[in-house]
């Protein structure tokens, strides 16, 4: 259960056993009102606690988590769902910066081969304190696209293209007089980053893929993959003519869902399953792997970039939503991580993907103490690193590259727990109905 620190609790030196014993149901909390709700309230033996109440198991908001967590007590088995410091990943400019800094480390450690598998983000730059060395490198290479992202906002808010250094003076001398104006409050960071001018394109259109990346531990280093996710799709065919068009560059879906052709009941969404027979039939399974080994590479390093900053509490876990794109060269490129990927359905088929991978989230961080702990496969989840990689077959996993180690990955493959997990949920619904 959590309380506030100043609060003694005669329970704290009680064994893991007796403090399994004595739950005969785990309360959660949590204010997100969509798919997750969903899931919480329909999970056998879960109950819902509302203002102050005690709770073990909280969903919460990274803004509850940095005004209360230092202020907590948490028992043993009490589960919040955020690292403290998470944003060293989910912030734009520090999850480049973390990147650089692990690239460098690769390249005195292990060599430029080795530092080149860091070589998944676009070039960026940190503005405005980064501003001279852009306008450097923009000099460089003149007539190329730019795009200008804020580092702590999301769904496509504040996004813009350019290619005039004119355009970003512009923007330079706003955010200053929006910081005279507004006296102490620090003018917002922004990233530049070179725009992908070649994305591989389908019907035309772009689109980005979000996946999902489950983290347990950070120290060690524990983390799941997802087997479902989705290619999010631009309404608009793709052209570099018309830069200011957020419909034909940004694949967001909440920009998506307000262009004037919108469907609602078709989306912008391909199940990643899809997604991946499609490139199967259009380059064969053999180019498919190596794509989505590289994807798993992306992965892993960023993960590893973070792995000595994040504060590994061991009450925290972490479900990430990564974005990367795809160029014509079919190289995957980081776009950003998110720290709170959107729970809410903008379909029938997306409800039935994220209430899945919410149930398998929670299977995985397992507050009913079900799990052996040898498990590498939990509903959806395969679980890609545990203090090193592991691999899809049993025994001891070759580390030298020279031999047949497949890592244990199947993004984009069949989930059959998914369907299970359908049935499942629509009975539990039937069940409230019935007894309403």
């Amino acid at each position: 259960m959590s309380r506030p620190k100043n609060q003694n609790y005669k329970g704290h030196g009680l064994s893991k056993g007796k403090e399994r014993e004595q739950r005969a149901s785990i309360r959660f909390k949590t204010t997100l009102m969509n798919t997750l709700m969903d899931v919480l309230r329909h999970r056998p033996g879960w109950v819902e606690v509302k203002d102050e109440g005690e709770w073990d198991f909280y969903w919460c908001d990274v803004s509850w988590l940095r005004e209360n967590f230092d202020h907590t007590y948490m028992d043993e088995h009490v589960r919040i769902s955020h690292f403290r410091n998470h944003y060293e990943l989910t912030r734009k400019n520090y999850m480049v910066k973390n990147l650089k800094r692990f690239r460098k480390q690769l390249d005195r450690e292990a060599g430029k081969l080795e530092a080149a598998k860091c070589d998944f983000f676009p070039k960026t730059f940190e503005m405005p304190c980064e501003y001279h060395l852009f306008v450097e490198e923009f000099r460089k290479n003149p007539g190329i696209t730019w795009i200008m992202k804020p580092v702590a906002r999301s769904q496509g808010k504040g996004i813009f293209l350019f290619r005039r250094l004119k355009d970003i003076m512009d923007w330079r001398k706003d955010t200053r007089s929006s910081d005279d104006q507004k006296d102490d409050i620090p003018v917002e960071n922004y990233v530049a980053q070179r725009y992908i001018e070649n994305p591989y394109l389908i019907g035309g259109r772009k689109f980005d893929l979000r996946v999902y990346v489950l983290v347990m531990s950070y120290i060690p280093l524990r983390a799941w993959l997802y087997r479902d996710g989705f290619a999010r799709f631009s309404n608009t065919r793709f052209t570099l003519n018309s830069i200011d068009d957020q419909y034909v560059h940004l694949t967001n879906v909440a920009v998506q869902k307000t262009s004037p052709d919108y469907h609602p009941k078709k989306g912008c969404k391909w199940m990643l399953q899809r997604f991946r027979q499609y490139l199967a039939s259009k380059h064969g399974p053999e180019v498919v792997e190596t794509l989505f080994r590289d994807i798993d590479n992306i992965f892993v390093k960023s993960l590893q970039s973070v792995q000595k900053v994040i504060i590994s509490d061991k009450h925290c876990f972490e479900l990430y939503g990564y974005d990367i794109l795809i160029d014509q060269d079919l190289k995957p490129w980081l776009l950003e991580v998110n720290a709170s990927p959107s729970l809410t359905a903008s379909s029938q088929e997306d409800y039935e993907l994220k209430t899945c991978l919410l149930e398998d989230t929670l299977h995985v961080v397992d507050m009913e103490a079900r799990l052996t702990g040898r498990e590498k496969r939990v509903g959806g989840f395969d679980l890609m690193w545990n203090d090193g990689p592991v691999s899809r077959e049993e025994g001891v996993p070759d580390l030298s590259g020279m031999g047949n180690f497949v890592s244990n990955t199947h993004l984009g493959c069949i989930n059959d727990r998914k369907k299970q997990l359908r049935q499942l949920f629509y009975s539990l619904q039937v069940q409230k109905k019935a007894s309403s």
